[in-house]
Protein backbone atom coordinates (compact mmCIF):
# COMPACT_ATOMS: atom_id res chain seq x y z
CA UNK A 1 0.00 0.00 0.00
CA UNK A 2 2.85 2.65 0.66
CA UNK A 3 3.96 2.44 -3.14
CA UNK A 4 0.87 3.11 -4.44
CA UNK A 5 1.03 5.43 -7.44
CA UNK A 6 -1.46 8.45 -8.10
CA UNK A 7 -2.13 6.52 -11.70
CA UNK A 8 -3.05 2.91 -9.80
CA UNK A 9 -6.03 4.82 -8.12
CA UNK A 10 -8.16 3.43 -10.57
CA UNK A 11 -6.81 0.15 -11.02
CA UNK A 12 -7.72 -0.78 -7.45
CA UNK A 13 -11.27 -1.70 -7.72
CA UNK A 14 -11.50 -1.68 -3.43
CA UNK A 15 -10.13 1.99 -2.71
CA UNK A 16 -12.31 4.80 -3.84
CA UNK A 17 -11.26 8.68 -3.75
CA UNK A 18 -13.23 9.13 -0.18
CA UNK A 19 -11.75 5.87 1.20
CA UNK A 20 -8.24 7.20 -0.05
CA UNK A 21 -8.47 10.55 1.74
CA UNK A 22 -10.62 9.94 4.49
CA UNK A 23 -7.91 6.96 5.41
CA UNK A 24 -4.84 9.61 4.70
CA UNK A 25 -3.05 7.36 2.62
CA UNK A 26 0.74 8.88 1.49
CA UNK A 27 2.07 8.09 -1.81
CA UNK A 28 5.38 8.45 -0.81
CA UNK A 29 8.05 10.38 0.55
CA UNK A 30 8.23 13.38 -1.34
CA UNK A 31 5.49 15.52 -2.33
CA UNK A 32 3.61 14.46 -5.57
CA UNK A 33 5.11 17.45 -8.29
CA UNK A 34 4.48 17.64 -11.70
CA UNK A 35 7.68 17.65 -13.77
CA UNK A 36 6.97 21.55 -15.52
CA UNK A 37 5.37 22.57 -12.04
CA UNK A 38 7.33 25.94 -11.92
CA UNK A 39 7.19 26.62 -15.34
CA UNK A 40 4.91 29.43 -14.66
CA UNK A 41 6.21 32.61 -12.16
CA UNK A 42 4.52 32.79 -9.10
CA UNK A 43 2.56 36.00 -10.43
CA UNK A 44 1.23 33.74 -13.24
CA UNK A 45 0.18 31.26 -11.04
CA UNK A 46 -1.77 34.09 -9.05
CA UNK A 47 -3.14 35.31 -12.12
CA UNK A 48 -4.32 31.47 -13.01
CA UNK A 49 -5.48 30.69 -9.33
CA UNK A 50 -8.12 34.17 -9.41
CA UNK A 51 -9.36 32.64 -12.57
CA UNK A 52 -10.43 29.60 -11.13
CA UNK A 53 -11.52 30.69 -7.98
CA UNK A 54 -13.62 33.37 -9.82
CA UNK A 55 -15.19 29.75 -11.41
CA UNK A 56 -15.70 27.60 -7.95
CA UNK A 57 -17.11 30.61 -6.27
CA UNK A 58 -19.64 31.43 -9.36
CA UNK A 59 -20.18 27.86 -9.43
CA UNK A 60 -21.24 27.89 -5.53
CA UNK A 61 -23.44 30.62 -6.73
CA UNK A 62 -22.15 33.58 -4.87
CA UNK A 63 -22.49 36.83 -6.24
CA UNK A 64 -18.56 38.38 -6.89
CA UNK A 65 -20.09 42.01 -7.70
CA UNK A 66 -20.72 42.13 -3.95
CA UNK A 67 -17.91 44.17 -2.60
CA UNK A 68 -16.94 41.53 0.74
CA UNK A 69 -16.72 38.96 -2.19
CA UNK A 70 -15.29 40.04 -5.33
CA UNK A 71 -11.68 40.34 -4.23
CA UNK A 72 -11.72 37.45 -2.55
CA UNK A 73 -10.50 35.47 -5.67
CA UNK A 74 -7.30 37.39 -5.83
CA UNK A 75 -6.81 37.01 -2.22
CA UNK A 76 -7.35 33.11 -1.83
CA UNK A 77 -4.57 33.03 -4.59
CA UNK A 78 -1.62 35.45 -3.26
CA UNK A 79 -2.23 33.21 -0.02
CA UNK A 80 -1.67 29.85 -1.96
CA UNK A 81 1.39 30.60 -3.87
CA UNK A 82 2.97 33.33 -1.04
CA UNK A 83 1.70 31.86 2.03
CA UNK A 84 0.37 28.48 2.98
CA UNK A 85 1.69 26.74 -0.14
CA UNK A 86 4.90 28.75 -0.47
CA UNK A 87 6.82 25.33 0.54
CA UNK A 88 5.91 23.62 -2.66
CA UNK A 89 8.79 25.87 -4.46
CA UNK A 90 12.10 24.73 -3.71
CA UNK A 91 13.68 28.43 -3.73
CA UNK A 92 11.59 29.19 -0.38
CA UNK A 93 13.66 26.40 1.36
CA UNK A 94 15.32 28.43 4.20
CA UNK A 95 19.13 28.84 3.69
CA UNK A 96 20.88 27.02 6.40
CA UNK A 97 24.24 28.09 7.80
CA UNK A 98 26.01 25.40 10.43
CA UNK A 99 28.50 26.51 13.33
CA UNK A 100 31.14 24.43 15.12
CA UNK A 101 30.51 22.71 18.00
CA UNK A 102 32.78 24.84 20.08
CA UNK A 103 31.00 23.88 23.12
CA UNK A 104 31.95 20.14 22.40
CA UNK A 105 27.96 19.56 23.38
CA UNK A 106 27.48 15.88 22.84
CA UNK A 107 24.34 15.41 24.50
CA UNK A 108 20.87 15.83 22.56
CA UNK A 109 19.71 19.31 21.81
CA UNK A 110 15.82 19.54 21.98
CA UNK A 111 13.73 22.11 20.03
CA UNK A 112 10.26 21.54 21.05
CA UNK A 113 6.58 23.21 20.84
CA UNK A 114 7.53 24.18 17.12
CA UNK A 115 3.99 25.31 16.43
CA UNK A 116 3.00 24.61 12.60
CA UNK A 117 0.21 25.01 10.35
CA UNK A 118 -0.51 22.81 7.18
CA UNK A 119 -3.40 21.73 5.42
CA UNK A 120 -4.67 18.17 4.17
CA UNK A 121 -3.81 17.92 0.73
CA UNK A 122 -6.77 15.11 0.62
CA UNK A 123 -9.71 18.25 1.32
CA UNK A 124 -7.00 21.32 1.43
CA UNK A 125 -8.37 22.05 5.25
CA UNK A 126 -5.78 23.00 7.63
CA UNK A 127 -3.71 20.92 10.31
CA UNK A 128 -2.79 22.41 13.01
CA UNK A 129 0.08 21.11 14.95
CA UNK A 130 3.50 21.31 17.18
CA UNK A 131 6.97 19.68 15.88
CA UNK A 132 9.45 18.66 18.28
CA UNK A 133 13.17 18.06 17.19
CA UNK A 134 16.08 16.39 18.70
CA UNK A 135 19.52 16.18 17.40
CA UNK A 136 23.31 14.85 18.74
CA UNK A 137 25.92 16.91 16.43
CA UNK A 138 28.19 15.23 14.96
CA UNK A 139 30.48 18.44 15.02
CA UNK A 140 28.22 21.05 13.74
CA UNK A 141 25.44 22.64 15.27
CA UNK A 142 21.97 25.03 13.43
CA UNK A 143 20.88 28.25 14.51
CA UNK A 144 17.69 26.94 16.82
CA UNK A 145 15.51 29.69 14.88
CA UNK A 146 16.55 27.18 11.66
CA UNK A 147 14.83 23.81 13.13
CA UNK A 148 11.43 26.21 12.91
CA UNK A 149 12.15 27.52 9.76
CA UNK A 150 12.63 23.98 8.44
CA UNK A 151 9.34 22.46 9.68
CA UNK A 152 7.48 25.61 8.29
CA UNK A 153 8.81 24.79 5.36
CA UNK A 154 7.61 21.30 4.68
CA UNK A 155 4.51 21.99 6.77
CA UNK A 156 3.50 25.08 3.86
CA UNK A 157 2.05 22.49 1.22
CA UNK A 158 -0.79 20.23 1.37
CA UNK A 159 0.62 17.40 3.39
CA UNK A 160 -0.07 14.17 4.87
CA UNK A 161 1.36 13.96 8.48
CA UNK A 162 3.76 11.05 7.95
CA UNK A 163 4.73 12.71 4.90
CA UNK A 164 5.74 15.52 6.86
CA UNK A 165 7.70 14.06 9.57
CA UNK A 166 9.66 12.16 7.44
CA UNK A 167 10.43 15.08 5.05
CA UNK A 168 11.87 16.95 8.39
CA UNK A 169 13.76 14.50 9.59
CA UNK A 170 15.51 13.30 6.32
CA UNK A 171 16.39 16.78 5.72
CA UNK A 172 17.76 17.44 9.14
CA UNK A 173 19.78 14.11 8.70
CA UNK A 174 21.20 15.59 5.72
CA UNK A 175 22.00 19.05 6.82
CA UNK A 176 23.78 18.12 9.96
CA UNK A 177 25.12 15.24 8.77
CA UNK A 178 24.08 12.91 11.88
CA UNK A 179 21.72 9.79 11.86
CA UNK A 180 20.65 11.12 15.45
CA UNK A 181 18.09 12.52 14.92
CA UNK A 182 14.01 12.12 16.07
CA UNK A 183 10.92 14.31 15.90
CA UNK A 184 7.54 13.95 17.01
CA UNK A 185 4.60 15.45 15.23
CA UNK A 186 1.16 15.91 17.05
CA UNK A 187 -1.50 17.74 15.16
CA UNK A 188 -5.51 18.12 14.90
CA UNK A 189 -6.54 17.99 11.32
CA UNK A 190 -9.82 19.66 10.65
CA UNK A 191 -10.26 17.28 7.87
CA UNK A 192 -11.20 14.89 10.61
CA UNK A 193 -12.74 17.96 13.26
CA UNK A 194 -15.18 19.71 10.90
CA UNK A 195 -16.14 17.18 8.27
CA UNK A 196 -16.13 13.40 7.87
CA UNK A 197 -16.68 11.89 11.46
CA UNK A 198 -16.63 15.53 13.39
CA UNK A 199 -14.04 14.65 15.80
CA UNK A 200 -12.96 17.65 17.57
CA UNK A 201 -10.86 16.25 20.70
CA UNK A 202 -8.18 13.76 18.71
CA UNK A 203 -4.83 14.54 17.48
CA UNK A 204 -2.37 12.60 15.70
CA UNK A 205 1.28 11.43 16.60
CA UNK A 206 3.53 10.04 14.13
CA UNK A 207 7.56 10.03 15.43
CA UNK A 208 11.06 9.37 13.17
CA UNK A 209 14.06 7.96 15.21
CA UNK A 210 16.97 6.93 13.61
CA UNK A 211 20.88 6.63 14.97
CA UNK A 212 20.91 6.46 18.72
CA UNK A 213 17.39 7.44 19.14
CA UNK A 214 16.45 4.07 17.92
CA UNK A 215 17.59 3.19 21.61
CA UNK A 216 14.61 3.09 23.68
CA UNK A 217 16.54 4.73 26.76
CA UNK A 218 17.16 7.88 24.46
CA UNK A 219 13.76 7.39 23.68
CA UNK A 220 12.40 8.16 27.21
CA UNK A 221 14.56 10.74 27.55
CA UNK A 222 13.54 12.43 24.44
CA UNK A 223 9.75 12.05 25.86
CA UNK A 224 10.57 13.30 29.17
CA UNK A 225 11.91 16.67 27.58
CA UNK A 226 8.94 17.88 25.76
CA UNK A 227 6.06 16.42 28.22
CA UNK A 228 7.80 18.53 30.92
Amino acid sequence: MDNLLIEDYDKTPDLSYDEIGDDHISTGLETPMKANAFEMSDDEKKEKITDLFKGIMDVLGLDLSDDSLKGTPKRVAKMYVEEIFSGLNPENKPKISLFENKYRYNQMLVEKDITFYSNCEHHFVPIIGKAHIAYVSSGKVIGLSKLNRIVQYYAKRPQVQERLTNQIAEDLKLILDTEDIAVIVDAKHLCVSSRGVKDNTSTTITSYYSGIFQDSNKVTEFQNYINK
